[in-house]
This record gives structure tokens, C-alpha cells and sequence, in this order.
């Protein structure tokens, strides 16, 4: 179990040998993000972008001639490059920059040289919550529109992927809607439903799944004694499924400004991690992604 992103941090702080950050089309941003994630001993940045305009910005850092740099001429090429960077093995997972999600993306899943596999593509969000006792995973609020039972299978999938080699055994997920009861008015229940049958089946291995269950009983201890709801999942939830992108986006969103909650999260389902942080995004939310993303590549 991990508790916070300090036992993350220092983890990946223990590692003989450093995980490479490919960062796609570097801007100031992302320069600044992976230098400190260098420094703290997290990840090695390999910098593709404008090579006159990296080494202007790492001359204004006092990072001259410190970091591999790769020279392209426009964002197309830049997220090919990564990609074959990726596929040789020269970089362990990608960091966005300045590059549209979407033209990056494009060369992810290119069918002949992208980084596609049988997975489903997925983000996953890590929340540390300070009500809550460990982290917290929140999955899908930034790929899959309105995912259907199958969809919802496969990101449950991912995101168990991902823990286990977080080092988890079994871990515990809770999908998410308003009631704990099967009702076919709401959709939301009946695949839940469906979950944990299919897990309960075999279907689903390597974790406990609950549901239809809602928000505060899969996050609180004491909930789950007021309703006297009966769940190894509830108040010990690691994995939140959200019934779409709206309410998983929504849900992560809310703890991050609301409840003073610290995040990371990235894209799942290629043949490495894609890290597609909003250049507005702080950056601690950027370094704590990248050590993350060390850790699960491990």
C-alpha cells in the first residue's frame, strides 16, 4: 500500500538506475518539470523539440549542454520521434509539451509504428487525499467518452495493471453511482452490477470489485458502519471507476481544488505511459507524474 507520494518519491529515489522521460516537442514547462525531476533523482529527461529553442531555455536555466537533445522541425515529427525513441527502447515513457494531445496521440496509435497493444487506452488518476489513508486512484476522466460494459472492463483492467506493478496484490475497486442498488433507470448500477459479477465469474482477475456502490460509502469507514454495508471495498477503496468521462473528470477535479488533494495521473493501455499534463498544471502535479511513472516502470 502506498500511503502519499513522499513513499513514491523515495522509491524511486532508491533506484540504482534512472528511467529515461522522453518530452515531446520541450517547452519551457516541461523543461523546468523534468530538471526537477533530474534533480531528485527521478528520471533522466531526453529532450525532441526545436533544438535552437530547447537550448535557449536551458541556457536561461544554467542547464547548458547538460541533457540530450533531439532536433525536429515540427510537432508531427517530434511525436514519430518519441514513438521510435519508445519502441528502440531509448525511452522508458513520454512527457507532452508544447504538441496538441491529439497530434501526439495520432502517432501513439499509429497501426504500423505507434505503440498500440490489445489494451484499451485509459487515464488513471493518482489522489492524495488528506481525509483518506492511502493513495487513491480515479479512472477514466480524461479518454473514454461514454464507455459501455466492455470499455468499463478494460479500464477496470488497466488500472489493476498498474497497481500491481505498484506492487499490489489485490487491489480493491469501487464502481461508482448515486445508489447501491441494481436499477435499470440508471445505468450506471446495472454495470456496476455486471463488474462484479464478471469478477466474482473470474473474468475480472487480480482484484476485488464493488458495486454498484456510492462515493461516500467506497471512501469512508465510518459511512460504511452508519449504513452497516457489508464490503471489503468500502472505506478502502484504491481504484474509483467513474460511470463516464464527465464524472470521473469531475470527481478528480473537485478533490484537487476542493479538497486540497495532491495528483499525478497518466495514459495507460500503449506499450508505455504517456504523461498528458496540462501545461497549466502545477509543477508539483508535474514531477509527482513523472515519479509515478518511474515507479510503475520499475
Amino acid at each position: 500500500m502506498l500511503r502519499d507520494f513522499d513513499e513514491v518519491i523515495e522509491k524511486v529515489k532508491s533506484f540504482h538506475e534512472k528511467k529515461r522521460c522522453g518530452v515531446c516537442m520541450a517547452d519551457q514547462a516541461a523543461i523546468e518539470a523534468v530538471i526537477e525531476a533530474e534533480e531528485m533523482g527521478l528520471a533522466m529527461p531526453v529532450l525532441i523539440g526545436h533544438e535552437d529553442s530547447i537550448k535557449e531555455i536551458l541556457k536561461s536555466l544554467s542547464r547548458e549542454n547538460k541533457y540530450e537533445i533531439i532536433d525536429v522541425k515540427s510537432d508531427s515529427e517530434g511525436a514519430e520521434k518519441v514513438v521510435e525513441l519508445v519502441r528502440e527502447g531509448k525511452v522508458d515513457f513520454i512527457l507532452k509539451g508544447h504538441i496538441e494531445t491529439a497530434v501526439l496521440m495520432k502517432a501513439v496509435v499509429d497501426k504500423e509504428k505507434g505503440l498500440r497493444t490489445d489494451s484499451l487506452i485509459s487515464h488513471v488518476a493518482f489522489e492524495e487525499i488528506p481525509t483518506y489513508h492511502k493513495l487513491l486512484a480515479v479512472t477514466d476522466g480524461g479518454m473514454c467518452l461514454y464507455p459501455d460494459i466492455d470499455q468499463k472492463q478494460k479500464i477496470v483492467e488497466n488500472a489493476v495493471d498498474v497497481f500491481h506493478k505498484l506492487g499490489y496484490e489485490c487491489p480493491k475497486v469501487a464502481c461508482l453511482s448515486a445508489v447501491e442498488k441494481v436499477n435499470p433507470k440508471m445505468p450506471a448500477t446495472v454495470d456496476a452490477g455486471q463488474l462484479k459479477i464478471r469478477n466474482q465469474n473470474g473474468e475480472i482477475k487480480g482484484c476485488i470489485v464493488e458495486g454498484p456502490i456510492a462515493f461516500d460509502l467506497a471512501y469512508s469507514k465510518e459511512a460504511k458502519e452508519i449504513k452497516e454495508y457489508e464490503s471489503d471495498v468500502a472505506g478502502d477503496a484504491d481504484i474509483l471507476l467513474a460511470p463516464d468521462i464527465q464524472s470521473g473528470n469531475i470527481l478528480a477535479k473537485s478533490l484537487n481544488l476542493a479538497a486540497n488533494a495532491k495528483m499525478a495521473g497518466f495514459v495507460v493501455g500503449a506499450k508505455c505511459l504517456i504523461l498528458l499534463i496540462s501545461r497549466s498544471a502545477t509543477a508539483e502535479e508535474k514531477y509527482l507524474s513523472i515519479a509515478l511513472a518511474a515507479l510503475v516502470n520499475k
